[in-house]
């Protein structure tokens, strides 16, 4: 936990942009963010919360490990 969050502190919202086309199939794999692809900019966006960087780190690492540059990753 960061040193400025408490317990009830709200977890960020993630929302990270990939370019192109990403099939529902992988859901699973990158749950519990949620997938939505937009043809009109051929970018498939992510969002969803997240528990810790960790989870975030582990989300990154799958698309390092498929080869799929990022856009943008966000938290709010």
């Amino acid at each position: 936990m960061d040193m400025n969050e408490t317990k009830d502190s709200p977890v960020p919202q993630t929302e990270i942009k990939i370019r192109g086309y990403l099939d529902p199939r992988w859901q699973e794999w990158f749950d519990p963010l949620a997938l939505h692809y937009d043809p009109e900019t051929n970018i498939t966006t992510l969002t969803g919360s997240l528990p810790d960087q960790a989870a975030l780190l582990g989300i990154l690492n799958k698309f390092n490990q498929m080869n799929i540059p990022l856009i943008t990753v966000t938290q709010a």
